[in-house]
């Protein structure tokens, strides 16, 4: 699949997999709001439907619920 440079995606995010609505190369931490290379993406929020740029910013986010 050819990744849209420099583009923010739009994913939907499942249990251990995510699927791509939108192209793009990253998605934005929804705690910190930095980018994320989706080669990197680790953590995210099935529920929230949020990345994370780390597992500190997955517990952050589940603490301001």
């Amino acid at each position: 699949m050819l990744m849209s440079k420099g583009r923010i995606a739009r994913l939907h995010y499942m249990d251990g997999t995510f699927r791509m609505l939108a192209p793009g190369d990253h998605v934005v931490c929804a705690v910190t709001n930095q980018p994320i290379p989706l080669e990197q993406l680790r953590y995210w929020s099935v529920a929230r439907q949020e990345a994370y740029v780390s597992a500190e910013a997955s517990v952050q986010a589940e603490e301001r619920r």
